[in-house]
Order: structure tokens, then sequence, then C-alpha cells
């Protein structure tokens, strides 16, 4: 009974809480309140976005016209990466075809020196011909050489056959060559045209004054040409009219 009575001395009495009256306040103005509230907050933290941006130089339009500045630079770039590669792959081409044509024109050069020099050789040997006045007549043999030619086991001969007088008549003949060789300890004989060789008739003579002979042949790696005697045989003769025997140079 007394707990009772302590109980409701708690709630009506001095040490009861106090009541506070408030004035009824309708639900669409408190919703209207916690709008602008909410309204205010949201301007508040915008402006403060937008500030910060503002004071870190940076906007996100500003952003956008770098990145589509930048990618425009990029792509020009690599449009003029394209051009530039196409430019040198065609000056590589045209150093491949400058290098082709310069060694043509070198080896063209060469073989006119080469051809040049002979002419010089021949005309210096006809004007010392008629200087003497071709007192010795007959069939003569001059500038025989023999040398190695620029491929591997290649040689090529050069020479030239006149023939003088106050009454020549052409001469009818063919060229035989024998080539001395050398393999290690073995020597051996090479006869040029063999027998049944197709291009014999590169070998055949007809004249009446004077012949140039040029020509190549090869050997097997690793022989060695010796010498070379050449044999001029008139038309109808088993018997050399004259030959010369030259060493390789």
């Amino acid at each position: 009974m007394a707990r009772i009575i302590r109980s409701l001395k708690r709630r009506f009495g001095i040490a009861a809480p106090r009541l506070t009256v408030q004035a009824h306040v309708p639900w669409y103005w408190r919703w209207l309140g916690m709008v602008a509230v909410g309204g205010l907050v949201v301007g508040v933290g915008w402006g403060a976005y937008e500030y910060g941006m503002e004071l870190a130089g940076f906007r996100q339009s500003e952003a956008e016209r770098a990145i589509a500045r930048m990618s425009g630079e990029i792509r020009q770039r690599d449009t003029h990466i394209l051009e530039l590669r196409s430019q040198v792959a065609s000056a590589e081409r045209q150093l491949q075809i400058d290098r082709a044509t310069y060694g043509d024109l070198s080896r063209q050069v060469k073989v006119l020196s080469e051809e040049n020099a002979v002419l010089k050789e021949d005309l210096a040997f006809f004007q010392s011909l008629m200087v003497s006045g071709g007192k010795e007549a007959g069939l003569s043999i001059n500038r025989f050489r023999v040398q190695p030619d620029t491929l591997p086991g290649e040689y090529r001969y050069r020479l030239l056959l006149v023939q003088s007088g106050q009454r020549v008549k052409e001469f009818q003949g063919a060229l035989q060559f024998v080539v001395n060789l050398e393999q290690g300890d073995r020597k051996f004989i090479l006869t040029l045209p063999a027998e049944g060789e197709k291009n014999a008739k590169d070998y055949q003579l007809s004249f009446k004054f004077f012949q140039r002979v040029e020509g190549t042949f090869k050997v097997a790696p690793g022989t060695v040409v010796k010498s070379l005697q050449v044999r001029v045989f008139e038309i109808g003769s088993i018997t050399p009219k004259l030959s010369q025997l030259v060493s390789a140079s």
C-alpha cells in the first residue's frame, strides 16, 4: 500500500515531470518546413562544391573541352605519324632502287672502262702496225691474256688475231684452247671447246685483217689455272697454223 502511495506522489506530486503545452501545427506546415530546410542544405552544399572547384581551377565543362582538345591533337599526331611512316617506307624503297641503280651503273662503268682500255690498246697496236707499214706479212696472235673473272672459278681470256700483208685473203678457221690445271698434287688438261660442245661456233674464225676474241670458262672449285695455250687452225687442217702460251695472271 505504501508503495502505491509513493508512486502516486512521484507522478502527481512536486517531483512529477513537467507538462509542456505546445500549440498545434498542421502537418503540411511541418513538411513544408522540412523541405525548405533540406533545400537550404542542398544549396549550401552545391555552393560549397562549386566554390571549391573554382578555387582548384577545375570545371567540368573545361575538363571536357581539354579532353576533346587533347583527343584531337592525338588523332592529328597519329595521322602525321602514319604519313611519316609512309614517307619513310617510300624513301627506303627509293633508296633500295637507287642502290641497285648505283650498283648497275658501277658495273656498267667498270665494263665500259675495260672495253675502253681494250680499244685504246687496239688503237695503239694498229697505229704501230701502220707505222711499220705491214712489212711482216702473215697471221699473228697479239695481246693474249687470261685472268680470273668476277665469279669464283671463272676465268676470262682475250686475244687479237691480225692478218697483215699487201694482198691478204679472208682467213677461215677455228680456235682451240688448252688449259693446264692443278688440283692439289694432281695436274691435268682441259680442252676448249670440248668434243661435241654446243657453243663450238664461238671458237670459229672468219676475218680478213683482224678479229678480237674474248670469252670465259669455268673450272671446278679448288682448281688452279696455271697456263692457257691458244691454237689457231686453218679450215681443213688438223695441224695448228700457230699457237701461243700465256700464264694465268
